[in-house]
């Protein structure tokens, strides 16, 4: 059993949840599997993350999810001191990062990255998900290797 991770930033954070049309819902339970996925062109093999309704390269609209790693690489990143929402007011500060996933056509996502959010991680660093879990939602945070 994968380990229970503390909570990475305060709760009283609105859960992310699946957008209404359920585009993106495919994403959310690979997440309550502690899988990442991201979505990919069953034409032309293109990947992409946000997810769409076609593909950013043929405009095919033939999509599915396809399960990566997890690991990749830190493209930037930014320490944050802004409580932009009022649970966050003493959290502060968290680095907030983009990670580039080198097995899904370097697609990038945004996430936290955990450990001590006054180290100065070095770009081009190898991190890897970690999934915690929430009632509502998991949520893939990131950490380096």
């Amino acid at each position: 059993m994968a380990e229970k991770l503390p909570y990475y930033l305060p709760e009283g954070l609105p859960a992310p949840k699946a957008q209404r049309d359920g585009m993106d819902a495919g994403f959310w339970e690979a997440l309550r599997r502690h899988e990442l996925v991201v979505q990919r062109c069953n034409r032309c093999k293109t990947s992409q993350f946000g997810p769409e309704w076609i593909c950013y390269k043929c405009q095919g609209g033939d999509l599915g999810w396809h399960r990566v790693s997890g690991r990749g690489r830190l493209y930037t990143w930014v320490r944050s001191w802004n409580p932009v929402h009022p649970a966050l007011k003493q959290a502060g500060p968290f680095i907030i990062a983009v990670v580039e996933l080198p097995d899904a056509d370097n697609v990038r996502m945004v996430g936290n990255l955990l450990g001590d959010p006054m180290h100065d991680a070095p770009f081009d660093a190898e991190v890897e998900a970690v999934f915690e879990d929430h009632p509502e939602a998991t949520l893939v945070q990131w950490k380096l290797v």
